[in-house]
């Protein structure tokens, strides 16, 4: 318990190019980790995090990585953090790709997280992954530290940075710190709580200097200093109260306050630095240990249990002596076999202990134990409850949950928010000798990868893969060819439309069929609608199945056939065979037959009742829609933005950043986005840069629906 008491597991997220990778790397140097600091670009071995090939060549994460360092404080004023580092607190960190085209990796890592540090560009600010980041974190309900990286560049200003925090996110952000100089001029920071100036000396800033702060700070402290006790005293009555009566808070209540806010989620302390100058990573450091909770303090975890009645919650309890649970988050296929990154909720684990799949219901044998950092491996013989530690050789898929007690294999733990892909491309090996290299290199990126889709197109037999974006399926594409030594040929990308209706119908089915002996029977009424725009998830397929069938006109042992049924139709839509999105069925009668009736029949009905019913609740064809973000020089915002709405975009507005440059929002339909970074090039003189995530589906054009549904048509006509 006492371990776990001084155990913290973090992430590090942001918007791409903010410094995540950079900042991780510093942290290992300060930790005593490593012992030589390597830039993200820039030759030599590469950042330690980022171990594959692909990412030193691009500069960019592509796959989170997790490893585990001991951070002893800022007691002993002047030290050198890279040498003697005491094994005070233990931190597993995970660092996550930035690029939206990776968000899975970011998805996955915050659902086993305790806290997060959100680093901005203190330049730029909030952007658009910064958003989407954000949302991954609420929705894990995982507390967090802001950090502003980049002070040293042109254009950084704390206090825009917080501001956007507020105004974009929502955050209530108060500054920790206020900075000693600005862009090129940056040397410190100022503490708020201590009223301290810290600087960073050495080669590496590894030594930190704690002196008075200065002069011409003093009345700026002291106002900023002011108003962050004013935000934060709120989290204790107690301390508010002495606080509004003229006693000032100790430093310990302050600490004590910061905590209490930064656990319920309600406060976001902000620190600032430069994490590629060496600069303010030490501070950030004591503040993951002083606030973020460990796995005794956060949110205690939950896991579904099966009953008679249906699914219920349970409350995990982070106690090594309790019955094991454990859940697979991220699994990877290697040389010696695969290696499943696993946290420990509940209980503990041992080599060659006994552990049960909940899912499959197999039970594995536990041979090794391994401690990540990176891509080293530490051997361990045990760990218990609130450890991130990967297993060798153990086979499984993602999201899978382990228990170490037969009397658990009822529970899983929640799974993970997946979002859908919305590209793809056909794939193919150029040399027909290479089929079975390409076929085990896809299920192997199949299986670590849950946004990674492989099928084959039924009509032109193609084998497809479907993700998140065009560099998403490059990656993959590149990653055959060095890993596998396939080459492949690659179609033109294709883009995955979707099908939805616009109003409300009934139906009434019957499936009647009469052989030789026994026959099938199966009645099915009810309503097919549109979900409302509040109960659409822009991220996933949505189909919601209401029984309302009373009286036994249908015996339950039949329900879930017709649920199966009405889920068959989904896949191809009447329009173009696009799956389809965003309706409700309600079941709310029908008849059976005592002889007759069975799951097939019923199943049957459900399938037939509901093709005819969306035929008839006013069909339309979506596309998806695309959240675009330009930075660019002045002089051709004029241009990008007559280019973007050619494309059918609307523009959301635009801003211009400390550096003069203007930031362009836009949404634009994914069709017409191919091939745009050339264009963008071309336009700008490779000044311009852009971001792209998915946004949304929405309606398509009459003339765009009808040119997609001819094209479809043809296709499938000339498949057959």
């Amino acid at each position: 318990m006492k371990l776990m008491a001084k155990t913290r597991n973090i992430g590090i997220s942001a918007h791409i190019d903010s410094g995540k990778t950079t900042l991780t790397e510093r942290i290992l140097f300060y930790c005593g980790e490593i012992h030589k600091i390597e830039d993200v670009r820039g030759g030599g071995d590469g950042a330690k995090m980022d171990h594959m090939e692909l990412e030193k060549e691009k500069g960019i994460t592509i796959t989170s990585a997790a490893t585990t360092v001991w951070w002893r404080g800022l007691e002993g004023k002047g030290t050198t953090f890279a040498e003697g580092v005491d094994k005070e607190t233990r931190v597993n960190i995970i660092d996550t790709p930035g690029h939206v085209d990776f968000t899975v990796e970011v998805e996955r890592s915050l659902r086993v997280l305790d806290g997060a540090i959100l680093v901005l560009c203190s330049v730029s600010g909030v952007q658009s992954q910064s958003i989407t980041v954000d949302r991954q974190m609420k929705r894990y309900r995982v507390p967090r530290l802001a950090f502003l990286n980049k002070m040293d560049r042109m254009g950084a200003n704390a206090f825009k940075g917080r501001d956007a925090l507020v105004e974009k996110l929502g955050h209530n952000a108060v500054l920790m710190q206020i900075p000693i100089g600005a862009e090129d001029e940056f040397k410190g920071v100022v503490d708020l709580i201590t009223r301290k100036a810290y600087f960073f000396d050495g080669d590496n800033g590894e030594t930190v200097r704690v002196e008075d702060c200065p002069a011409e700070l003093q009345e700026q402290m002291e106002e900023m200093r002011s108003e962050m006790i004013d935000k934060v005293a709120e989290y204790d009555d107690d301390i508010m109260e002495a606080y509004l009566e003229g006693n000032e808070p100790s430093e310990e209540d302050l600490h004590k306050c910061i905590k209490r806010g930064v656990q319920t989620l309600a406060l976001t302390p902000v620190y600032m630095g430069s994490a590629f100058k060496n600069k303010g990573v030490q501070p950030l450091l004591e503040a993951v240990t002083r606030y973020l909770p460990s796995p005794l303090e956060c949110e205690k975890p939950t896991a579904k249990k099966e009953t008679s009645e249906g699914e219920e919650n349970i409350t995990l309890n982070p106690n090594p002596d309790d019955k094991l649970v454990m859940m697979a988050f991220k699994i990877t296929d290697e040389q010696f076999g695969q290696l499943t990154y696993t946290r420990i909720y509940q209980g503990r684990l041992n080599k060659g202990d006994t552990v049960f799949n909940t899912r499959t219901k197999k039970k594995t044998r536990i041979g090794r134990i391994v401690r990540m950092n990176s891509d080293d491996r530490e051997n361990i013989d045990e760990c218990h409850a609130g450890d991130i530690i990967a297993l060798v050789g153990v086979d499984c898929a993602s999201g899978d949950t382990f228990v170490g007690d037969q009397d658990l294999m009822d529970i899983s733990c929640e799974g993970i928010h997946v979002p859908i892909p919305v590209i793809e491309f056909s794939i193919a090996a150029k040399d027909k000798n290479d089929q079975a290299k390409l076929s085990k290199g896809l299920q192997r990126f199949v299986k670590e990868d849950p946004t990674f889709h492989v099928y084959t197109d039924e009509e032109s037999n193609e084998t497809r893969i479907a993700g998140m974006g065009e560099l998403h399926l490059e990656i993959y594409v590149e990653r055959l060819k060095r890993e596998y030594g396939c080459v492949v040929e690659v179609g033109a990308p294709q883009v995955n439309y979707r099908e939805t209706i616009t109003g409300a119908t009934s139906f009434d089915y019957t499936h009647k069929k009469q052989t030789g002996g026994s026959g099938q029977f199966g009645q099915v009424v009810g309503e097919l609608k549109p979900l409302t725009e509040e109960e659409k998830d822009t991220e996933a397929q949505v189909f919601k199945f209401h029984n309302q069938i009373k009286g036994g006109a249908i015996p339950n042992e039949f329900i879930g056939a017709c649920e199966k049924g009405f889920q068959d139709v989904m896949d191809k839509g009447p329009l173009a065979a696009f799956p389809v999105i965003n309706c409700e069925v309600f079941l709310q009668d029908g008849k059976h037959h005592d002889v007759d009736s069975s799951d097939l029949a019923f199943r049957i009905a459900s399938r037939q009742a509901m093709r005819q019913a969306i035929k008839s609740a006013g069909p339309v064809l979506l596309e998806p829609i695309m959240k675009v973000e330009v930075t660019t020089p002045d002089e051709y915002q004029g241009t990008i933005i007559g280019d973007l709405s050619s494309r059918r975009g609307m523009i959301q507005g635009s801003e211009t950043d400390p550096n003069g440059e203007v930031i362009i929002n836009a949404e634009v339909p994914l069709s017409e986005m191919f091939g745009y970074s050339s264009d963008l090039r071309s336009f700008s003189a490779g000044k311009a840069t852009y971001t792209m995530e998915f946004a949304k589906y929405a309606e398509c054009p009459s003339n765009i629906s009808e040119k997609v549904m001819a094209e479809r048509a043809e296709k499938l006509a000339s498949d057959d």
